[in-house]
Order: C-alpha cells, then sequence, then structure tokens
C-alpha cells in the first residue's frame, strides 16, 4: 500500500461532565425520546405452541418491499480493504453482507431486533434485552425484565418473537428473512465516531430513580456524513435502494398481526418508519415498507390431508388493503397501547422535517 496513511477519526470533543448525573447547559439536545411504560403490569400468558395450524388463528406471508430514506449499513463487525469490494480509493471499510451477486443483504435477525422493539413498546411487554451492568440492571422496574424462570408467563412480545429463560426456549411465530437488495453494487459512507450511551449525565434518562422508558432515535431528512478525512469509511445502501424479503406468520391472532403491520407503517393515522443498522443518532437507517402482497393458504386441512397442493390466496389491491386495516382496527381495539403508540409516533413518523444533530453524537 503506498500513500500516506489516513489519520484515524478523532472522536467529537466532549463537555465537561456534569457532577452528580445532573443535566448540564453544555450538553446539546439529543436525537432520541424515551417512550414510557404503561402503568399496568404486562400480560403474562401461556404461549399457543407450534404443535399445530389453529383454525381461529391467522397464517401467511408478508411480501415487503423496504427503502431506504436515509443511508443505511448494517455492519458484518468486519472491516477489510477497499479494493477486495471494488472501492480502491479506501484503504479500510467496515463492510455490510454482500452477495457473489454483487447486491447487498440485510440479516434478517436485524430486522428483526428492529421490529421487537417497537413491539414491545406499544404493547404491555416486558423488556426483551437488558445491560448486564448490576449498577443499572436494579433500575429497570422487576415487571419489565426479561423473563427466565417459566415458560407459561409469556408477555405479548415474547409470545410473538420468542423468549429463552433457564433450560428453556420459545421459538416464537414469525420468521424472519433476510432483505436482499435490488440494486448493484453499495455506496460508501464516512460516520463520524458515535459514543455509547452515558445515562448518568443525563436526567431524561431516569424517572424516580427508574428507568423512564425504552429509547428510540428520530427519524431526519438526511445522515451526517463526515467525509473521508473525518469519517469511519463504512459500506453502506445509499438513499432509493430498495430491499425484498418475506416475513410468515403462523398461529397469530387478528391483533398480533394488526400490531405488527402498524409497526411496518400501514396505519395513515400513525405513519411510522423503520430504524434499521448502525448510525441511529445521526440519522442513518430510515427505512419505509409496503406490502405488496399477502399469500395466505386457502386449506390447510386440503394441503395436508390430500395429494394435490392446494393453491394459495395472494390478496393484493383492495383486497390486501382491507384485510389490513380489519386487523389493525383489533389491534387498536385489544392489544395496542394508546398512550405508548402516540409517544413512539411523534418520534418515528416519517416524512420528517428535523435536521440531524450536531456535534456530540
Amino acid at each position: 500500500m503506498t500513500g500516506n496513511r489516513p489519520q484515524r477519526p478523532q472522536p467529537p470533543s466532549r463537555p465537561n461532565r456534569p457532577s452528580g448525573g445532573s443535566s448540564s447547559p453544555e450538553l446539546p439536545p439529543k436525537p432520541y425520546e424515551f417512550v414510557s411504560f404503561p402503568q399496568e403490569k404486562p400480560n403474562l400468558q401461556r404461549p399457543v405452541g407450534h404443535h399445530k395450524y389453529l383454525s381461529d388463528r391467522l397464517h401467511g406471508t408478508l411480501y415487503l418491499t423496504l427503502k431506504v430514506q436515509t443511508s443505511l449499513h448494517v455492519s458484518t463487525g468486519i472491516s477489510v480493504m477497499g479494493s477486495d469490494i471494488g472501492n480502491n480509493r479506501i484503504p479500510l471499510i467496515k463492510t455490510m453482507v454482500q452477495g457473489v451477486d454483487q447486491k447487498l443483504s440485510i440479516q434478517g435477525s436485524s430486522l428483526k431486533g428492529c421490529i421487537r422493539s417497537v413491539y414491545e413498546a406499544i404493547t404491555n411487554s416486558t423488556l426483551g434485552v437488558i445491560t448486564n451492568k448490576k449498577e443499572y440492571k436494579e433500575k429497570y422496574h422487576s415487571e419489565r425484565l426479561p423473563s427466565t424462570q417459566t415458560r407459561n408467563e409469556l408477555c405479548p412480545a415474547s409470545r410473538v418473537f420468542g423468549a429463552s429463560g433457564n433450560n428453556w426456549g420459545w421459538q416464537g411465530l414469525l420468521d424472519f428473512n433476510d432483505a436482499k437488495c435490488e440494486n448493484i453494487g453499495f455506496t460508501t459512507g464516512f460516520m463520524p465516531a458515535l459514543y455509547p450511551p452515558r445515562p448518568d449525565e443525563r436526567k431524561a434518562y431516569f424517572l424516580r430513580g427508574k428507568v423512564a422508558g425504552r429509547k428510540f432515535y428520530y427519524h431526519t431528512i438526511r445522515a451526517i456524513d463526515k467525509g473521508q478525512n473525518f469519517g469511519i469509511p463504512v459500506q453502506q445502501a445509499g438513499r432509493e435502494y430498495t430491499f425484498k424479503t418475506q416475513l410468515t406468520y403462523k398461529n397469530l391472532l387478528p391483533e398480533e398481526l394488526g400490531t405488527l403491520l402498524i409497526i411496518l407503517g400501514q396505519d395513515s393515522k400513525h405513519p411510522i418508519a423503520l430504524k434499521v443498522g448502525g448510525g441511529k443518532p445521526i440519522g442513518m437507517g430510515t427505512m419505509t415498507v409496503n406490502i405488496d402482497k399477502i399469500k395466505q393458504p386457502q386449506s390447510l386441512q386440503e394441503r395436508y390431508s390430500k395429494y394435490d397442493v392446494t393453491q394459495d390466496e395472494d390478496l393484493v389491491g383492495e383486497k390486501l388493503q382491507q384485510f389490513i386495516q380489519n386487523n389493525i382496527q383489533a389491534a387498536h381495539t385489544r392489544l395496542i397501547q394508546k398512550h405508548q403508540l402516540e409517544e413512539l409516533t411523534a418520534v418515528l413518523r416519517y416524512p420528517s422535517d428535523r435536521e440531524p444533530p450536531s456535534g456530540m453524537y
């Protein structure tokens, strides 16, 4: 390798730490907000099981198109030489998953985590993941801690997405596939250095000594790019890139499917978009979702009792929209926490006219 060695990007200078965990006028506004916990304890129930397809529940596959609205980077955790992935201008670059066809992918696990976090927030659910630091762990309300003792007492999110505990596990009712980009190649971005969360420096993290809620980052009109001399090179999907994926569900109640559809941005009264991957504090990772169709089995009994394969029913057009709205209404009636949904919509509403933050990240 020849030429001048690039300087390592330096994180922005930090203001003085306030003493005693108090807020400080030196600290700029943060690009996030907290969605509060419901007042009632989570509704814990036994999961429905995988032993059979239940006739009074919903089964099918969502065919989704995800559109990048601000640059997207879902890291593999690996940096490679830029020349190894077709960019000879960059010595080292943090990578995304990219196939032999030169198309980027978003891991299904990344989509699942993103969607689950919202599902937890707008239903009366426990937390799926918490910090391992003892000093913070003790600040969570006990009823919000993940259930690890029994497989028969799961919150709404755990019954749908899965859970694990001491010598047991529940797989959940959703299967997430990787999302594959329709565009060939990638763009290169330059992320600023990002600091880890610093709860002790901001009062907003705690309310009467306990964790205030679940944290979500605002959508912005663009993402910050620090340029090659000051940023960290990342392989990314640029604005307007589109990804295709499928999400299979089984044994869902109408309100459970409806809640999922709200999270995917299908409720006109709560127009939210997903926040996926890294760089959320600087505006990265905004994706909107379109449901192209829903494929439903017409008769599961016939499918498994006859040699002739029955055709699935494709919901498209007006029939698709009616199905979506019926299940969304069931979610509002029987599962959604109205106050928490309003709080979350205020953060994840899209389109947004919000500028990305400057200075501290």
